[in-house]
């Protein structure tokens, strides 16, 4: 069967019922895991709805089902225990991360507390939030920045904003993952070829970005590499496992990496849902990755894999900083 619907979309297959049924025709939503032999949906319940091609009678993309704040909540809680810096604190129901300056996720402040309990910024008094996140980071001599995901918080009036981020994720049960052995070799840390080979934004690594790639929360870390036979490293991963406050446990991609030869070729596919059944092997249900927002190529390339977009969020710094 042909359709230009990825896998992992959320759909509303209708399919013709066998004679003798009560109804004609049947309709199923759920998320598109197959179309050839068959085409499969998995619904709400968790059941796979397998169908012929032939008694298909449509089969269209429907909008996703609407991500509570809750749930943004807990997935960049979990995240940010798989990205937690070097340094944490939380400071009025805000999470202030500190990683030497390297990367914006660890090196920001985030509104991650329950509801109610997050600070304002546009309080006046003395003491104020404001004041005692510039501290904080005044006292790692590093600017204030702030990380708001989507529905947490809002950019303080004035703000400069930059460097928005999509947060994809899936129940790992709904990507299209290798089978059979994992390609991919997993350590608990990595290797000087591993840090050689990762580019961060297009360029080497400093020295101090290694305490902030070993770092993580309550959580457990596997750096990924796939070798050539010339023992040449092709690609480099870093998977995170870590537990949301609602339970769910999380594989979280980051670094990752393809050598520039080797581009284009399935490789970023490979090791990246490599990593994802290391996570399973871990106990990991769902994934979730960032990419900036203007990267469309590798949305594409996670969107056919079965991610799907759950939230964006953007950073924001004080005029002048």
């Amino acid at each position: 069967m042909t359709t230009d619907i990825p896998l992992g979309s959320r759909v509303v297959l209708r399919y013709q019922l066998p004679p003798g049924s009560s109804h004609p025709m049947t309709d199923v939503i759920g998320v598109l895991e197959s179309v050839e032999p068959v085409v499969v949906v998995r619904d709400a319940a968790g059941s796979a709805i397998e169908v012929e091609p032939g008694r298909v009678v449509a089969l269209k993309a429907v909008p996703a089902r609407p991500v509570r704040a809750s749930e943004i909540r807990s997935l960049e809680l979990a995240s940010a225990d798989g990205w937690p810096g070097i340094e944490h604190a939380w400071i009025d129901g805000w999470l202030a991360r500190y990683g030497h300056g390297f990367t914006g996720r660890a090196n920001s402040a985030a509104p991650l507390g329950d509801r109610g309990s997050v600070g304002s910024l546009d309080d006046p008094s003395p003491g104020r939030t404001l004041d005692r996140l510039r501290e904080w980071y005044a006292e790692r001599d590093r600017p204030l920045r702030l990380l708001i995901p989507d529905r947490l918080g809002e950019v303080p009036l004035g703000w400069n904003v930059s460097d928005e981020v999509v947060v994809m994720a899936a129940d790992v049960d709904n990507l299209a993952l290798p089978e059979g052995p994992r390609t991919t070799t997993v350590t608990d840390h990595p290797d000087p070829d591993w840090l050689a080979l990762y580019r961060y934004r297009g360029s080497a690594l400093p020295d101090f970005a290694v305490d902030v790639l070993n770092a993580v929360q309550g959580g457990m870390l596997g750096f990924g590499r796939i070798g050539a036979a010339d023992s040449a490293l092709l690609a480099v991963a870093r998977g995170s496992v870590t537990t949301a406050p609602d339970d769910r446990r999380w594989v979280g991609l980051t670094a990752v990496e393809v050598a520039q030869d080797h581009r284009r070729r399935g490789i970023g596919s490979l090791i990246c849902g490599d990593m994802i059944n290391w996570g399973r092997e871990h106990g990991a249900t769902h994934a979730c990755l960032q990419v900036a927002v203007e990267n469309e190529g590798a949305q594409a390339m996670y969107r056919n894999v079965g991610f799907v977009a759950h939230h964006r969020y953007r950073y924001a710094t004080e005029p002048g900083g």
